[in-house]
C-alpha cells in the first residue's frame, strides 16, 4: 500500500480554519490526492465522545515506517481505527519512549466503531519509538510502536 505524501503545514492551516470558522469538517481535493480534516465539536467532547488529538512528534517519513515494519519488536495495529496515546486529553500518555513495559501493559488505544480497544504489549521490553500521533487514523497491520 503506498501512502500519499502530505503537507503538514497545509493540514495545520486547514485545522486552524476549522477552529476559526466553527466548522467540523473540511476537505480539499487536488490531482495528487485529497486532505480531509475533521474535528469534534466542543460539546460532543464534553459529553464523552471520542478523544481529540493530542500533540505529538511529527510522523516518520514513509521509508522509516517501512523499516519499522520489519523490526522484530514492532507492535502493529490489529484493526482500522483512530489511535490515542492517552486515556483522555489531559492525561499523560500510556507510555513514552525509553519507558520499560511489561507484557500485557496497555500501550495505546485504537478506537473502532465507537469502541476504545486497548493495544497491549505483546512482551516485556522498552519502548524505543512511537510511530503514530494521537488522534490519527491507523490501518490494519500498520506499525504503531517499537519495543526492544
Amino acid at each position: 500500500m503506498s501512502k500519499l505524501p502530505f503537507d503538514s503545514d497545509a493540514i495545520r492551516a486547514l485545522a486552524s480554519l476549522l477552529v476559526e470558522t466553527g466548522l467540523t469538517e473540511i476537505e480539499v481535493a487536488e490531482k495528487e490526492g485529497r486532505i480531509r480534516v475533521v474535528r469534534q465539536p466542543a460539546q460532543a467532547a464534553a459529553a464523552g465522545g471520542p478523544l481529540p488529538p493530542m500533540p505529538s512528534a511529527e510522523p516518520l517519513p514513509a521509508e522509516e515506517t517501512l523499516d519499522a515494519a520489519a523490526h522484530p519488536g514492532v507492535v502493529k495495529s490489529p484493526m482500522v481505527g483512530i489511535a490515542y496515546l492517552a486515556p483522555e486529553p489531559a492525561a499523560p500518555p500510556f507510555v513514552v519512549p525509553g519507558q520499560a513495559v511489561s507484557a500485557g501493559q496497555t500501550l495505546l488505544l485504537v478506537e473502532a466503531m465507537k469502541t476504545f480497544n486497548q493495544i497491549k504489549a505483546p512482551r516485556a521490553g522498552k519502548v524505543v519509538r512511537v510511530l503514530v500521533q494521537s488522534g490519527t487514523p491507523v490501518e490494519y497491520d500498520e506499525p504503531l510502536m517499537i519495543l526492544e
